[in-house]
C-alpha cells in the first residue's frame, strides 16, 4: 500500500505546485488517512519541500482504528503535548525555506490560520481548497473492497437483530445492541450514531432513538454501518411489527420502494447527480409527498459517511465509475410514521454489470 499512498501524495504535490504553492498541509482527518494510511488524532500531514512528514502531538498508539501510517512517511511527534501541530508544521515549512504553503482553510479555524502566520510570518498561505476531496471522490478497488466488507459486516449485524424478540424493547437500547454487533463482527466501530424509530417516529432520518418501546402495529425503521479499516458504508431499512401490515403501510413503503429502486437504477457513469436525485425524488413528489423530502437522495461515501457527491436537486457535477454512494429517500408521515430505505451502491458502468450493491440485506416488506 506504500506505493498507493506515494501516488496519492504526488498527485496531490502536481496539483499544489500548479497553483504556485511550494508545499502543501494537509489537517483535515479523512484527507491525512486517504495520504498517509494512517491518522493517529490531531495528526497533519505536510508535504514537501524535501520529504513528506507526518506530525502527530502524541505518540501513535497503534489502535487499528486510526490506520497505520505509511512507513515512507517521517513521523514526528511534537515534544509539548499541548503543542499544535499545525504551527508546528507551518514552522518546519518555513525553516525548509518554502516560500508558500497551501491549507485546507475550510478545516482550519481562524485562531490556528493566526498562528500559523505568526509562527512563520514569511511564509505565504494559500488555500488548497476541497483538492484531496477531490481525488478521494473514485476509489480504487482496494478501497472498494473495504467498504464491502463494512457492507457484509453490516447486513450481519441486522440480519441478527431481526431473528430476536423486538416487540417491548426500547429504540435506544435496540441502537446498542446494532453497534455491539457490528464490533463483534469485526468493525472499528458504527460508521455513525446508529438511528432506530418506531411508530411515529419510523422514517426520520437521523433520528436519535428514545425510550420508546416498539408496539405491536408499529413501523420500525433502522439506520446504521459500519466503519472497518476508516471505509464506512449506509444501510437503511423498514419493516412492520406484529403480523399483517395495514392497507396505509404497503401503499406506502411501495411507494418508497419504487422511488429508491427508480435511483438505483439511475447511477451510471455520466449522469448528472441532480438526475438520480430526480428519479427517486419525482415519484414522491407526484404522490404528493413533497412537504418535508430530505434535502437529498443520497450522497457519497468513503473515509467518511457523507462525503462528496451529493444526490440533491441542486448539485453539480457527473458520477464518475467506482464511486460508491447511498441512495436514501423517505416518507414521513407526522404523528403516524413513515419508511426509508437505503442502500450503498458502487457506480459501474453497464458492461460490469451497472451498479454494485453492497448492502444486500432484503427490501421486501417483513412482518417481524
Amino acid at each position: 500500500m506504500s506505493e498507493v499512498y506515494a501516488v496519492r501524495r504526488g498527485l496531490l504535490r502536481d496539483r499544489y505546485a500548479a497553483a504556485g504553492s511550494a508545499a502543501a498541509l494537509v489537517s483535515r482527518p479523512a484527507n491525512v488517512r486517504y495520504l498517509a494510511g494512517g491518522v493517529p488524532p490531531g495528526s497533519v500531514l505536510l508535504l514537501g519541500p524535501g520529504e513528506d512528514v507526518l506530525l502527530c502531538p502524541r505518540a501513535p498508539t497503534g489502535a487499528p482504528a486510526h490506520g497505520r501510517p505509511d512507513e515512507q512517511l517521517r513521523l514526528t511527534v511534537l515534544p509539548e503535548a499541548d503543542g499544535d501541530p499545525v504551527v508546528a508544521a507551518a514552522d518546519l515549512a518555513g525553516g525548509l525555506h518554502a516560500d508558500s504553503l497551501a491549507v485546507e482553510e475550510h478545516d482550519l479555524t481562524v485562531s490556528r490560520h493566526r498562528a500559523m502566520s505568526s509562527a512563520a510570518p514569511r511564509l505565504r498561505l494559500n488555500d488548497l481548497g476541497g483538492t484531496v476531496e477531490q481525488l478521494r471522490l473514485v476509489k480504487d478497488e482496494e478501497e472498494i473492497a473495504c467498504l464491502r466488507i463494512a457492507a457484509e459486516i453490516t447486513d450481519q449485524a441486522l440480519g441478527e437483530l431481526l431473528e430476536s424478540i423486538l416487540v417491548g424493547r426500547t429504540e435506544r437500547h435496540l441502537a446498542l445492541e446494532l453497534e455491539r454487533r457490528l464490533v463483534d463482527h469485526g468493525a472499528d466501530g458504527p460508521a455513525f450514531a446508529t438511528s432506530v424509530g418506531t411508530g411515529p417516529h419510523s422514517g426520520l432520518g437521523r433520528h436519535r432513538p428514545t425510550d420508546r418501546r416498539v408496539e405491536e402495529g408499529d413501523f420500525l425503521s433502522v439506520c446504521l454501518g459500519a466503519n472497518y479499516r476508516g471505509y464506512r458504508c449506509e444501510i437503511g431499512r423498514t419493516f412492520v411489527i406484529g403480523t399483517s401490515p395495514a392497507d396505509w403501510q404497503i401503499e406506502l413503503y411501495d411507494l418508497v420502494f419504487a422511488a429508491q429502486r427508480a435511483g438505483r437504477e439511475a447511477l451510471v457513469p455520466g449522469a448528472a447527480c441532480r438526475d438520480v436525485d430526480h428519479a427517486a425524488r419525482h415519484l414522491l413528489d407526484s404522490a404528493g409527498h413533497s412537504d418535508g423530502l430530505h434535502p437529498s437522495t443520497g450522497h457519497g461515501v468513503g473515509l467518511e459517511i457523507d462525503e462528496d457527491p451529493q444526490l440533491a436537486p441542486t448539485a453539480m457535477g457527473k458520477l464518475d465509475a467506482c464511486v460508491p454512494v447511498t441512495v436514501e429517500p423517505g416518507v414521513h408521515l407526522p404523528g403516524r410514521g413513515g419508511v426509508r430505505i437505503d442502500d450503498t451502491l458502487v457506480v459501474r458502468p453497464e458492461a460490469d454489470g451497472g451498479p454494485e450493491l453492497l448492502t444486500i440485506t432484503t427490501k421486501e416488506l417483513l412482518a417481524l
